[in-house]
């Protein structure tokens, strides 16, 4: 199935241009960012490392959830944590369990209810039209606590999809779903004309990505293609090298 869906412009290109120097982070005595730059311009963009390793702070700081006690972020122009109003049309995050995102109790007013912080001009005919595009038309009063997890995450990703942002951040998307699931999801996905910058254990859904960074202990350990950087992570994991795996795990 393909959605079309037109997002806002970044690059020329039309993938998103996020700018990140120098990004410090301290949760009390604990340094969650060590100095993070980079310059990130490319379609589809992977984020590894171990849990605890900073990788969900840094998608918080992108979308400006979270600001940084040291450093900028800039995505298309913008400082997301500065410019609320700005972000809600630049960047989308879906989190791992769509139970912390979903907040209304039938299908269609939850994606109403982003287009409408958006100020659309007809957030219920655009979620209709969304909905259908989707295939999923009769979903629209339907009761989200009816639907099953696998297709919470879906109205999730229609949610996000529907404010056409040119930045989807994915958190885990697909943690606890069966395969075909994942699957049907992950080609959802990789039809959006925008940016997505995927956090993931599931390195298998990364190879065909333009590029990967490894984040450790709050700091970048590798940034490039993934056939050398998925290649060097997995090496590295299997062998422990360098690693305790409980170090890195928040306090």
């Amino acid at each position: 199935m393909t959605t079309n869906f037109q997002r806002q412009p970044g690059t020329a290109d039309g993938t998103a241009l996020i700018r990140l120097g120098g990004l410090v982070l301290d949760r009390g005595a604990r340094r969650v960012l060590d100095g993070i730059t980079l310059d990130l311009s490319e379609r589809r963009i992977g984020l590894i490392g171990l849990n605890g390793s900073g990788k969900t702070t840094l998608a918080r700081v992108i979308c400006g959830l979270v600001s940084p006690d040291e450093g900028r972020v800039e995505l298309n122009g913008i400082d997301p944590a500065k410019d609320r109003r700005g972000a809600l049309q630049e960047v989308g995050l879906i989190f791992q369990n769509p139970d912390h995102q979903i907040i209304f109790p039938t299908v269609a007013e939850e994606l109403a209810f982003g287009l409408r912080q958006q100020r659309h001009a007809d957030p219920e005919g655009e979620a209709a039209r969304v909905l259908a595009a989707f295939g999923r038309a009769d979903w629209a009063e339907r009761a989200v606590a009816t639907l099953s997890q696998g297709q919470r995450h879906l109205v999730c990703l229609m949610s996000v999809f529907a404010m056409r942002p040119s930045l989807v951040l994915l958190d885990e998307p697909f943690a606890g779903l069966d395969r075909p699931t994942t699957a049907q999801l992950h080609r959802m996905i990789a039809g959006y004309e925008g940016t997505v910058i995927h956090i993931t254990h599931q390195l298998e859904w990364l190879e065909d990505y333009d590029r990967i960074v490894w984040i450790d202990r709050g700091r970048v350990r590798a940034d490039g293609a993934p056939a050398e950087v998925l290649t060097r992570y997995r090496a590295a994991t299997e062998s422990e090298e360098g690693f305790d795996a409980f170090a890195d795990l928040p306090g």
